[in-house]
């Protein structure tokens, strides 16, 4: 599309956001960032001082980031509220974030002529897959089971409408377990690796929910982050491309590489046994593919280990105290898995709306 851009990413002092101001850099493009710092962090940024323009503002608020859009070329739309847990205790925040903040962000992008706009979806959208949908292609319809993975979802869905609608060139790009250095190390029972981490440095065991042998496709954030410039300079526009390695990796696994002691706590409702990405889209319309192996990502996380040295230490005791909500909306409720013939056209994906090749593909034609 072009040499060198200006570019503008939403929550762009986050764990993905920032090693993706870190990449379009070292591009020489020239690169904006807005962020509230609620989850975000300076330090994430300080090795980038003078090399990016900082605006902290909140995307829910319209008229404080308009202004910030004119001029740019392409906009890179990572600002998010995440976790499971506090978007059931919190649904009208999520709701706010999620999907009135992307609708804000695509409007001004419309507004201001952005040539293209790059979505971070989630892969959580899929819900709970069955087996003959494993590994899960973007054909597979969509069963979001909680706040967080419905409010993404919707935001992917406000974001194509705008590519319908308005001839907004946009790309969604659904993640999968992305890790690496700077990822969260707050937040309400957060993402495996910064509570392993953090387990690791106190010496305590690590909390394995169920037994271990559920698998993830972890997928290494540099290369997520080449994911999304790679979609934003293409020529493809209006599609959904899954990103993760195509090869997931036990949780069992992931302790024997990081080496110590585990304990294990009761399975949680609401989760798959098996996220497992099916690439060939992306590679075959984008030409990218993931390049750190699993062994290769957990052993450059454990050399920035000490990122997680002020973290939460979490304890059987503690997740099962953070964990209240999650049991007692989804504990016992009879969960949908994706069996197309057996759910209403209400609910189905199959008949929303889409751009005409995205729907198209989901439809298999």
């Amino acid at each position: 599309m072009m040499q060198k851009a200006n570019v503008l990413i939403t929550g762009g002092a986050g764990f993905i956001a920032s090693h993706l101001v870190d990449l379009l850099v070292s591009q020489g493009h020239t690169v904006s960032i807005i962020d509230n710092f609620s989850t975000g962090r300076r330090e994430n940024l300080l090795h980038q001082e003078g090399q990016v323009h900082i605006l902290e503002a909140d995307i829910t608020d319209f008229n404080a980031i308009f202004s910030y859009f004119a001029g740019k070329d392409i906009v890179f739309h990572l600002a998010a509220l995440a976790d499971i847990v506090p978007s059931i205790v919190n649904p009208r925040g999520y709701y706010a974030s999620n999907v009135m903040g992307t609708m804000n962000v695509v409007e001004a992008a419309r507004l201001c002529g952005i040539k293209k706009v790059v979505y971070a979806a989630s892969s959580s959208c899929y819900g709970i897959p069955t087996e003959e949908f494993y590994p899960t292609s973007e054909k597979a319809p969509s069963s979001p089971q909680y706040p967080y993975a419905l409010t993404k979802y919707l935001g992917e869905k406000t974001l194509l409408h705008w590519g319908k609608v308005y001839d907004l060139a946009v790309i969604s790009l659904r993640l999968f377990n992305v890790y690496g250095p700077r990822s969260r190390t707050s937040g309400t029972y957060g993402a495996v690796f910064g509570v392993f981490l953090a387990q690791k440095l106190d010496g305590k065991p690590y909390t394995v929910v169920g037994d271990g042998n559920q698998t993830r496709d972890f997928v290494y954030v540099t290369d997520v982050a080449e994911a999304f410039t790679v979609a934003a300079f293409s020529n493809v526009k209006n599609e959904i491309f899954n990103v993760g390695t195509g090869d997931p990796q036990s949780i069992n696994k992931l302790v024997a590489l990081l080496g110590g002691k585990k304990v294990n706590i009761p399975k949680r409702p609401g989760e798959p046994d098996c996220t497992w990405a099916d690439i060939h889209k992306i590679k075959s319309m984008l030409g990218w593919q993931p390049k750190v192996s699993f062994e290769e990502g957990v052993g450059k996380i454990l050399e920035h280990i000490d990122y997680w040295k002020e973290a939460p230490v979490w304890t059987p005791e503690t997740i099962e105290k953070a964990t209240e909500e999650w049991f007692k909306y989804l504990n016992g409720r009879e969960l949908s898995t994706i069996h197309p013939e057996k759910r209403s056209d209400e609910g189905s994906t199959l008949r929303d709306p889409l751009p005409s090749g995205l729907q198209d593909e989901r439809l298999g034609k």
